[in-house]
């Protein structure tokens, strides 16, 4: 009985660790859902006003951070921006793992060093 629930223990952290981890796929499939690109353009790479980020290539916590501070909003550790607090507000714990899993997996064109 306890290899059984050793196993099943063992199964129970390793899809949180997965779903922790993001699906690059399924990340995909979000942000043509959820429509980003048309403002942070179809590559993610050009935005449509230079106020908007550029968000290919950026650090999955960074982005995951960021998703998060718009679904707070004004209140501490938040992000005010109309379009974004809307749009992060949909967002599940999953869609944002995925989202940023996926834009971090694409090559991004912002200079580190000059």
């Amino acid at each position: 009985m306890k290899a059984i629930t050793g196993v099943i223990l063992s199964l129970a952290m390793l899809s949180a660790t997965a779903q922790a981890a993001g699906n690059i796929d399924a990340g995909k499939a979000a942000t043509e859902k959820f429509n980003c690109a048309s403002c942070h353009g179809k590559d993610f790479n050009s935005p449509i006003d230079p106020a908007y980020p550029k968000i290919a290539g950026q650090h999955k916590d960074y982005l995951e951070h960021a998703l998060k501070a718009y679904q707070r909003g004004d209140g501490p550790n938040g992000r005010t921006n109309a379009i974004m607090g809307a749009q992060a507000k949909a967002l599940s714990a999953a869609d944002i793992a995925n989202i940023s899993a996926y834009l971090s997996s694409l090559p991004g064109n912002l200079v580190l060093k000059k």
